[in-house]
């Protein structure tokens, strides 16, 4: 199974590198299955795995089974992996990980992968977000 384009050796041995309760670390993870290079549309693909009820935001509850969109077979996040992965991500404290507002960087590495304005834009004009401030 290729995930956004990512190579399957690269994403096995990230998973095996996280087997272990509280061994997730989310830039780590990420560094190791190769999105650091990936193309804006290729996140743009991950982001939309991830969020599972295709809300544009990501939940905690999508978080937490964040390893599982790489492998059915891959453990849950335990609370305070979760809790950290989503703290980094909800740059605007909404307690989700979304397309808009500062939440641009939810695939960060180091230096942050963006998810672009154009996926918001996206987004509002098929009335995917529903936010009165638009």
């Amino acid at each position: 199974m290729s995930f956004a384009g990512l190579n399957d050796a690269d994403v096995a041995a990230a998973l095996a590198a996280c087997t272990a309760a509280d061994s997730f670390n989310h830039k780590a993870f990420f560094a190791k299955v190769g999105l650091a290079s990936k193309s804006s549309d290729d996140v743009k693909k991950a982001f939309y795995v991830i969020d599972q009820d295709k809300s544009g935001f990501i939940e905690e509850d999508e978080l937490k089974l964040f390893l599982q969109n790489f492998s059915a077979s891959a453990r849950a996040l335990t609370d305070a992996e979760t809790k950290a992965f989503l703290a980094d991500g909800d740059k605007d404290g909404d307690g989700m990980i979304g397309v808009d507002g500062e939440d641009y960087s939810f695939l960060k590495f180091g230096n942050v992968i963006a998810i672009s304005v154009e996926i918001e834009n996206e987004m509002l004009s098929k009335k995917l977000l529903n936010h009165s401030y638009y």
